[in-house]
């Protein structure tokens, strides 16, 4: 199993006369992978990301990053971490060089102009570099602030929504800068409102919702797991019943009578067979159909689920 880079344990935060954000939130991230972050607004992703980057004090709980006590080593142990908020911060009449420089210096690094370049020329940003932030495009800010956070070369990199108000083209191109990252050894924790991030990139992934954890598992686990199979039989003549025949599976009556629905499996397989087995019924039954259409359950059919019918899938 791979080094423990960050463990967070039972982290809690209550704002004064106000709701709580974090509810004994336990969460272990490991060195080298892809994390994504998945919630709805208000779920307490970004609360999560301030407690660890000292941007939120926690009410209780504790935060061990690269095997010591945050609380107690804050400091060293924040200059091996990057962040890139959510909300784009700057002053808008620096320069693009002149404003990762002033990052790296913040935690302590020396000047390192080679390392500068290569951060800059990583982001395409390296023909920008005397430009003032505020003549940049918002995609071309929002690389500012991941140069800015590569800046002193952390281990372990949080993106907060890194492609929010990005075109797709260039959401992409992210997206391949990230897998780049992660290549030369970065760890990276990503929270995203966009599912397909996630199915695209990340290895394993983290369902929040309400200040707590409802699932951490590896994509493709999760996918076996939760995953659902949707058939749709498209009836020569509607019904206004379903057979009794046909109690064994899992199907609803729609469109007036002239669909069947079947909605089952378990991400293994079953579905499918169930499907096959249920086509067989039918013609058995003597009910004939003029069409199927079958999808399999994405990533995001299942974070909408778990969010909105969480008490289905506690243990």
């Amino acid at each position: 199993m791979s080094e423990i880079i960050l463990d967070i344990q039972n982290l809690s935060k209550t704002y004064k006369h106000g709701p709580t954000a974090l509810g004994g939130v336990d969460l272990q991230i490991r060195r080298g992978e892809i994390f994504a972050l998945l919630g709805p607004n208000g779920a307490g992703k970004t609360t999560l990301i301030g407690a660890v980057c000292g941007l939120v004090r926690p009410s209780g709980g504790s935060i061990h990053a690269f095997g010591e006590d945050m609380g107690r080593h804050w400091r060293r142990l924040r200059a091996r971490i990057g962040l890139v908020p959510q909300e784009l911060s700057f002053d808008m009449f620096d320069t693009v060089a002149r404003s990762v420089r002033f990052s790296r210096g913040m935690f302590g690094y020396p000047p390192d102009e080679a390392r500068i370049e290569e951060v800059l020329r990583s982001l395409s940003l390296w023909d920008k570099r005397e430009a003032k932030i505020r003549e940049l495009s918002g995609g071309m800010k929002r690389r500012v602030m991941i140069a800015k956070a590569l800046s002193h070369e952390p281990e372990l990199l949080f993106l907060d929504e890194p492609t929010a108000g990005v075109d797709v083209e260039l959401r992409r191109d992210m997206w391949r800068q990230i897998g780049e990252l992660r290549a030369r050894g970065t760890t990276i924790i990503l929270t995203t409102h966009y599912i397909e991030e996630a199915e695209e990139m990340a290895d394993r992934v983290g369902v929040i919702n309400k200040g707590k954890i409802l699932l951490v598992d590896d994509k493709t686990s999760i996918m076996a797991q939760l995953g659902r199979t949707e058939a749709r039989f498209t009836l020569e003549t509607p019904l206004s019943e379903l057979p009794p025949s046909l109690s064994a599976f899992p199907l609803s009556l729609e469109d007036d009578g002239r669909t069947i629905t079947y909605r089952g499996g378990d991400g293994t397989g079953k579905g499918k067979r169930e499907v096959a087995d249920l086509a067989k019924a039918l013609v058995i039954n003597q009910i004939a159909f003029t069409a199927i259409q079958t999808a399999e359950s994405s990533l995001e059919d299942i974070f909408v689920n778990l969010v909105e019918h969480p008490q289905e899938h506690a243990a």
